[in-house]
Formats: structure tokens, sequence, C-alpha cells
């Protein structure tokens, strides 16, 4: 019979709703019970597409002996963390106090009734092995101490909870001491942490960290430091050219299980996608190399083909197992490609992606990778370079279309709004550079799902599924669908949105804030009560919410003209500037909000008929000015801020303002230019 996550939403909980374990939600009714029969629960945190998550619910959750005895001892609940990630971000941080190392996923952690966490692990194997205990001796280890050693336990919960409410403070700095010096501390150590030979920061396993990445460029167009730059190069050259980079269909996995980028975990993330989307638009944009936009074409390509939802928005992921294995639905055999190809494409995809070479993966298996450059294979077969690449483009087609009959990975249909909206600012970066009108419609209909079904009554909801929208938003949510909106806004502007930005930066003031401290929790002021509330700065796999905020409330600020955004967002930077100073590494997105903070962005603002504003906005999409807000606003718009109302004269004409003093007019666009070339050089630079 299904259990009780039957009538869920969450794709990951609707996994384990025919398990034999006697699943509960998290809920009041799930702790209250467990207090009611005095019983420890098991906690079990995962999502939809995650590999191990699967294995420990074959090997474990399905099992009826297993199930029987998880019945017996505890109260077992099993949460989506992409849902849910307030309690995956308290119980991580109880795992890495508890076990002193770091967690992930499954999630496996025992709680007392009250909640509090007193033994954790991740991933249990069935029967013991690699110095791990079997999930069954666990279970009864923990039954066994719950019974006999329960006065410890408390003792230990109470210090757990104490160390959780230690972890989010700090000095609050005064805006005095803001200086570049943390800017500088955290380029020096990401750069004594990079792979001069294979891009990338340590070893393995290999992570994007995309906010890493913009911190470098936008501190190489700051400050003219060429090291940041090619840092960022050369990580997306190895990563388009890796196995991370899904060759045929477009899109990145999550990570590498090796340093050279060249085999994934299979798991395709929006939240990761949508930054390096961004990314990768700005490298051509600073480059003009070609590898640049065709890794972004085939990226936007996968999203609008693979992850769009009925209605508009984006799905959350797709898995890394397709038939019970990982990724079955990628690898192929040399055979198989040979009989798909004829002699001229098979020599290049071969020699292209590795097959000439000894298999890469599980088994007799290839999983494709760029192992020898193009131009060289075309210069050995005699032949053009682009003729190499249109023999390569239609092979990939064939290899693509004959994939594409297999069992594809599940897909995670649930709306995620931080996620959306990461993707969202992605598509609207790669719109305006590569002038992609289908891009711009993708993200315009995602924001306008948020705003129908997702806003309700002045408040912002987390996620929907199914015709269901549920959950309180996050400080993550809020933040980067403002950073979303004054993207797309730079794209093309639309009155509604920057009134819906103003409104999202209100609910965080409102919402969010840490009155006495500066900065925001992470959760709602009427959020349920948990252990703690979490209050970070630090960049996990997406960037921190405060650090967003800071971001944006500033530039809302000079947009709009409004001090209590920019107060908030100088609230927010003394609340968590102590912690860059201390530890630079994990802050890349405070270390953003602080350099705009030091050096404020400009605003232009392009007033005039459309039809000749828009060649405008053309010439200045071509320009990487990570320090420019701009604006398209054409005649006719009404309800501007007075800051953003500038007069119309029947011709185009711009204004760079720098807070509320904007310098004279421009009316040709060699004006203009001139003046942006000036104010976008680096430092120092006359």
């Amino acid at each position: 019979m299904p259990n009780r996550l039957q009538h869920q939403t969450s794709p990951y909980l609707l996994q384990h709703a025919d398990n034999p374990v006697d699943w509960w939600p998290w809920g009041q009714e799930a702790l209250d019970e467990a207090r009611r029969q005095d019983k420890p629960i098991l906690l079990s945190i995962g999502y939809s597409a995650c590999h191990w998550c699967h294995v420990m619910a074959h090997e474990s959750f399905e099992d009826e002996a297993i199930a029987a005895r998880m019945n017996q001892l505890f109260i077992n609940i099993k949460v989506d963390r992409e849902e849910r990630p307030d309690l995956d971000q308290i119980y991580q941080s109880a795992h890495q106090m508890l076990a002193r190392r770091n967690g992930g996923w499954p999630l496996t952690i025992f709680l007392t009734p009250d909640g509090v966490p007193f033994f954790s692990g991740t991933y249990f194997p069935r029967e013991s092995r690699h110095r791990l205990p079997g999930f069954p001796e666990v279970l009864t280890r923990i039954d066994e101490a719950f019974r006999t050693q329960r006065a410890a336990i408390v003792e230990q919960s109470h210090g757990v909870v104490a160390a959780l409410a230690r972890h989010d403070g700090g000095v609050r700095a005064h805006s005095a001491d803001f200086s570049p010096a943390p800017l500088d501390a955290l380029r020096d150590t990401l750069f004594s942490t990079f792979d001069r030979e294979n891009g990338g920061f340590g070893g393995a396993p290999k992570f994007p960290h995309p906010v890493d990445l913009e911190f470098l460029l936008r501190h190489h167009a700051a400050r003219g430091d060429d090291a940041a730059r090619d840092m960022v190069l050369t990580t997306l050259r190895h990563m388009a050219e890796g196995g991370i980079f899904d060759h045929l269909g477009g899109g990145f996995a999550r990570y590498s299980v090796d340093e050279r980028w060249n085999i994934p975990h299979f798991e395709k993330m929006l939240y990761d996608n949508g930054p390096l989307l961004a990314l990768y638009a700005d490298a051509w944009q600073m480059t003009g190399e070609p590898l640049f936009a065709r890794v972004a074409e085939q990226t936007a390509e996968w999203v609008l083909r693979e992850m769009c939802l009925e209605g508009g928005g984006f799905a959350s992921s797709l898995d890394a197992d397709s038939e019970g294995e990982e990724g079955r639905y990628y690898i192929w055999d040399r055979a198989e490609v040979r009989a798909l190809l004829d002699e001229a494409r098979f020599s290049i995809v071969a020699r292209h992606y590795g097959l000439a070479r000894r298999p890469n993966f599980e088994g007799e298996h290839w999983h494709l990778h760029v192992a020898e450059p193009l131009e060289r294979i075309a210069e050995d077969l005699g032949i053009g370079e682009a003729e190499a690449r249109a023999l390569l483009d239609e092979a990939r087609k064939t290899l693509f279309d004959r994939r594409a009959l297999r069992v594809p990975p599940a897909r995670d249909d649930k709306l995620l709004v931080s996620w959306n909206a990461l993707m969202i600012k992605g598509l609207a970066r790669g719109a305006r550079v590569f002038g992609r009108s289908d891009w711009l419609a993708a993200a315009f209909a995602a924001v306008d799902a948020i705003c129908d079904t997702l806003w309700v009554d002045g408040r912002l909801l987390a996620t929907a599924r199914a015709g269901k929208a549920h959950l309180n938003a996050y400080l993550d949510d809020h933040a980067l669908l403002i950073s979303a909106l004054i993207e797309l806004m730079q794209t093309r502007f639309r009155p509604g949105d920057l009134a819906f930005a103003e409104d999202l930066a209100d609910a965080l003031l409102d919402d969010f804030e840490d009155r006495g401290r500066g900065g925001f929790f992470f959760t709602r002021h009427d959020h349920e009560a948990l252990i703690h509330r979490p209050r970070s700065a630090h960049d996990g796999a997406m960037p921190s919410g405060n650090g967003v905020a800071a971001q944006v409330l500033g530039r809302l600020g000079h947009l709009t003209g409004e001090t209590r955004y920019l107060d908030a967002a100088e609230r927010t930077l003394q609340a968590f500037v102590t912690a860059l100073h201390q530890s630079p590494a994990g802050h890349a997105s405070l270390a953003l909000a602080l350099a705009e903070r030091l050096q404020p962005p400009a605003v232009l603002i392009l007033r005039g008929p459309e039809e000749k504003a828009v060649l405008w906005a053309k010439q200045l999409a071509s320009l990487y000015l990570p320090s420019v807000i701009g604006l398209v606003l054409p005649e006719g718009i009404q309800g501007l801020p007075p800051v953003l109302d500038k007069p119309a004269s029947g011709e185009v004409n711009a204004w760079l303002c720098s807070g509320v003093e904007c310098l004279r007019p421009y009316a040709t666009w060699t004006a203009l230019e001139e003046e942006l070339m000036r104010i976008g050089k680096p430092a120092g630079e006359v």
C-alpha cells in the first residue's frame, strides 16, 4: 500500500510513496507523533536526480525486512532538499558538527523527538563495506543508544543547538571598514587553488563554482587583472571540451568525478546551467571565441528543448540514472557509433571524442569528451576546418537522434523559483549578447508564470507542480528573482518587471531582515519554528542569498533612487564583511556586492523611438561592461521613477548617471561609446 507520501507533489517524495517504509512528510503531525510515541526520528533528505539516493532506496528502503525495522524503531520522515532548503541547511550544518566531515545526499540523520540531531551520516550500504557500517546495523545501534544513553544524547543535543546558533554569528563592521582588501584576498585564494593544467579549483571531484568565475571576470574588468581573466577562460574552455558538457544534447552535469572534467556525475541541474550560460555569453562577449558561443547556444537549446514546462517556467533537473544505471543514457560503445556513421564522419568523431582511445567509462564504454582538437584532425585528413566542423555537426545529430530512442533519465518537473531565476538571468543575458528573441521569450514566460502562480496576495511561494503552488519562499527565491528581473530589464524593459522587483525587495525588508544585526534570515519571520534559523552569507552550489541581496538591493536602489534599498544593502555588508575578511573563499557573491559598494555601477538610460533605440542597444550588447546597468526606455512609458524618467525628444539620447547625478545626454553612439570605454577601463588606466 502507498504510504503517506502518495499525496505529495515532489517527484522525489513520490518516488518513495510505494516503499514499505511508513514514511511521513515533514510536518507538525510527524513531529507530534514522535513525541507521543517517544521515538527517535529517522530523517532522510535527498532529491530526485541523486544517484546515491536511488542506490540507498533500492538497497534499504525497498527491502521489506529493513523497512519493518525502521517502522518499529523510528518515526521516518522523507524530505526533498530542493523544496525544503531550510531543513537541508540546518541538518547539513549539524551533520558537519556531529560527523566532522562534509555532508551530501542522501543525508541520513537521527533526531530526538524534539527534532534535534544526535547521529548522522550520508549513504549507508545494506551490508558493511568500504569502512561504512551496514544500514541495519546502524538502526540497531541507534535504537540501543537512544534507550540506554538518553541523558547523554539530550546533553549533546543542547550543545548542537548552541553551536548552530553561533554558526551564523559574526562581528558587525562599520562602513568605514569597507576596503578592497578582501577582494584581493579572494582573488589570491582562488589563484592559489587554481588547476593550471585543467582549469577549475582544487582536485577531484571538481565543481564549476560559477559565482567564483563571475567574480574573477569582474575583478579583471575592474582591475585589469589578466590572471583573473585567464583563470576563467581556461576553466570554461576545459569544461566545454570535457565530458561534464553534453556534446550531443547541450547542458552541463553537476560535477566531474575527475580533475580533467571528463567523467561527470550525470545529473543535470537547472541551477548550474543558468549561471554557466551567462558566463559563456560573457566570455564570448569578451573574446569572440566561437567555442564559447557554441556552448552557450547548445546549453540554451537544451533548456528550451527539454526543460520548459507547460505554461512557462523550467523543470528542476534530469536524473543521473536511466534504467537503474548511472550514465546509461549518455555512454556509448564504439561498435554502435561505427554502425551509425560513414567512414568520413566516424573518422572525425572517433578521434575528436576519444573513441579512438581506450574506454573511459565502466566496462567497455566511452563517454564523449574532446580528446583531440578538430583543427588537427582536419589538417591530418587534408580538409578545411569548416568542412570538418560540418561533418562533425552532422554526426552529432545522427548520434543525438539515436540516443533519443533510449529510455531517457527522469525529469523532476517541479518549478523552483530560485532555480528558475538563475536560468531566467542566464537566458536574458544570452538573449542580449547573441540577439536571441526565442531565449528572451522563454525567460519572460518563466517570469510571468512565477508572477501568475507563485505571487499570491503579495506573498511569494517557493515551488509549484501539477497545478499546486505551496511553501513559503525563501531568501534565495526573492534575491535571485530580483537579480533576474534586473537582467531582464536590461534586455527588454517592461514596467511591470520593475514594479515586481520593488515588491520583492519590500518583502525582503519586511519579512526577512535581521533588524538587530543586519542582513537577512533564510526564512520569513512567520516561518515555522525550527531548531535553528539560518542566516549566512556563505556560497554553496548556488550563490548566497545574503550576497545576492546585497548586490540587487544596491542596484535597485541606483535604478529607482530608493534609499531604503541602498541602506539595507549597506547593513547586509556591515553584517557579513568581517566573515569575508576572515574567510574570503566561499564568499564570492558577497565580494561582488562589496565591489559595487566601493565602486557603484553607472546607470545608462537610452530614450527615443524604439526602432532607433534598439540599434544603440545592439551595439551596447557587444561590449562587456559589468559596471554599467543599461536600460532602453522607449518613448511613451509611464510611471517611471524620477531617476529614469528622462525627457523624450523624438531622437535617441543617452544619459549616464551615477547616483542622482547624470552627465549631459549623448546624441550620437560614437560619443557614448567613447565615454563607456573610459568608465569601463580598469582602475589606474588612462
